[in-house]
């Protein structure tokens, strides 16, 4: 199995940046496609962005196309997601995933079976 461990999360006002990223420990990172989610109060936690374990693939949500970015660096076993242009719709805490290898790359939460504990994300208005 791998461990997860989210940083990078913050408090920034909206129009600003944040750059989370996510350490992988434990099995071999690149046997992962990754993903990151988010769940804000009251509500359920929904699909970020994933990415495919050799980067070559990457997936949106609708919400944050065009604004967040989704990468990862195998040799360091490591994940990241770059969010410009934050919204106070984007508070929420965000969790980086691994999940098997499918293409097209899982957008559900069931799809993944490693998680990590999360780190809080707040853009003031």
């Amino acid at each position: 199995q791998v461990q997860l461990v989210e940083s990078g999360g913050g408090l920034v006002q909206a129009g600003g940046s944040l750059r989370l990223s996510c350490a992988a420990s434990g099995r071999t990172f690149s046997a992962y496609d990754m993903g990151w989610f988010r769940q804000a109060p009251g509500k359920e936690r929904e699909f970020v962005a994933a990415i495919s374990w050799s980067g070559g693939n990457t997936v949106y949500a609708d919400s944050v196309k065009g604004r967040f970015t989704i990468s990862r660096d195998n040799a360091k076993n490591a994940l990241y997601l770059q969010m410009n242009s934050l919204k106070p719709e984007d508070t929420a805490v965000y969790y980086c995933a691994a999940g098997g290898r499918r293409l097209p790359l899982v957008t559900a939460d069931r799809g993944y079976n490693y998680w990590g504990q999360g780190t809080q994300v707040t853009v003031s208005s």
